[in-house]
Parts: structure tokens; sequence; C-alpha cells
């Protein structure tokens, strides 16, 4: 905990925690984190299902913030997607097309500064990668992925990731691709299974192995997925979201 420590310590650490603290009853329906599942291209839930509300339980024991402990899921027609500035589309294999239907509410949901993370569980066939980027391409023709750089304020949010780079399951590329827009990710690119490093059964033993470093990858893993979500709460979310009553400003060190 010795980097978490540290970069609290530090000017941005002080700054996002008092963001934090003035803002923890103001994001979202019940003022929390929340992970909401993507159903979209034929996914009829996540791939690693208890992954989402140990996401939620992991945000609030880590930063004190609120978090939604049974996350919803919900279709990207479903108005509720607005309800806050984070969703979570995983899945281990081929996906169908959107329909425009889809695309127009993954285009609202994006537009309105919302932050799609897409995770594919099975990254050594990742097809389910490919084919999220394909119908990615269709709801945002105008950006193409890029590599998420090193020093990206993503990696710092909360824990000061050493090395700054994804982590999941599968220890994967060291880097994660992204769709940028106005400066800011609005759609991350996963290939490590992130899922299945915080998946949990009810007995809250941990349901897949963390393979090569076991512990200490799972624990960065835990991080990483705090950090995301620490970024999309503290990045612009535009108060005319349907449901989205917060504006929560972006963190001054952002590149």
């Amino acid at each position: 905990m010795a980097d978490r420590r540290a970069f609290l310590a530090s000017a941005g650490g002080i700054a996002a925690a008092a963001l934090l603290a003035r803002r923890a009853r103001a994001f979202g329906e019940d003022g929390a984190f929340e992970p909401k599942v993507l159903l979209a291209g034929g996914v009829s839930g996540p791939a690693r299902a208890s992954a989402p509300a140990r996401w939620s339980a992991e945000v609030e024991k880590r930063t004190s913030s609120p978090a939604r402990r049974q996350p919803r899921a919900l279709k990207a027609t479903d108005p509720a997607l607005l309800d806050g500035p984070f969703a979570y589309w995983s899945g281990t294999g081929g996906l169908t097309a959107l329909s425009a239907a889809e695309i127009a509410g993954l285009r609202q949901f994006v537009s309105l500064g919302g932050l799609l993370v897409v995770d594919d569980a099975d990254p050594d066939s990742g097809q389910f990668g490919r084919d999220a980027r394909r119908e990615l391409a269709r709801v945002l023709p105008d950006a193409a992925p890029v590599p998420i750089p090193q020093e990206h304020v993503v990696y710092r949010t909360f824990y000061l990731l050493k090395p700054a780079r994804p982590w999941g399951r599968r220890l994967g590329k060291p880097t994660a691709d992204a769709i940028i827009r106005a400066g800011q990710l609005r759609v991350i690119f996963l290939e490590h299974d992130l899922g299945g490093a915080l998946a949990r059964n009810a007995l809250g033993t941990w349901e897949m192995s963390v393979e090569p470093d076991g512990d200490v990858q799972r624990e960065r893993a835990i991080r990483w997925a705090v950090n995301l979500a620490l970024y999309a709460l503290t990045t612009n979310y535009k108060d005319d979201a349907v449901h989205a009553p917060f504006l929560l400003k972006r963190r001054a060190t952002a590149p």
C-alpha cells in the first residue's frame, strides 16, 4: 500500500481524495459507482458473472466511495445506461452486428462523456475483442483506437501503478488501446480478462487462477480496476444526461 500512500500524499492525490469526499453523494442514482453490464451484440451477461459486483466492492472498500453492490445489466437501448458514466462489455466469443438502435444508444452514451470498458475474457482467442472493435468502429467511425501512453493519468488516478500497464487474469500485452475524444478516454479495449481476476464465488474464494504471477498480479489487476472506476468518476460527464445530476470536474493533472 506504500505506493497508494505516496500518491495520496502528492498534490494530485490530495485533490483526487478531496474531490471524492465532496462528490461521495453526487454520482449516479444511489450516489454510487456502478459498473453497468452492457448487453449488446448478442451478449446476455458478463463473461465472469461475479466480477461487476466484486468491482463495486473493491472500489467501496479501498476508496470509501459508495458503490452499487448489484450492478445492473442493461441493453444499449435502455435509457438507464445514461444513469452514470461507466459501462462494462465483456465476453469470450464472437458478437453479432449491432442494430441501428444499439449504435445510437452507445453513441449517445459516449457523446455524453461515458466510459466503456471492453474486456476480452478469452484473450488467447481474441474473438470478442476483434468483434467489439469492428462494431465500435460503426459507433464511432471518426475515431480509431490508439495505445494509451504510460504517462496517462488513468495509471495514477488512485493507485500509482508500477509498471504503468493494464492488468488482469492474463498478463497479455503491456499496453491497452483506447478511443479518445476531446482528450478523454471514451472506450478502453482490454485483452487481459480483468473480470477473471476480480471474480469470487459465493464463499468469497477466487474463481480463477491468475497467470503467471498469481497474487501479486491479481492485486495489480484490482488496483487497475479501481483506477478505471475513479477515472470515470472524476472525468467530465455532461449534465444533460437523462439521469445524471452530477458533473465531475476533470482532474487538473490529466493530460
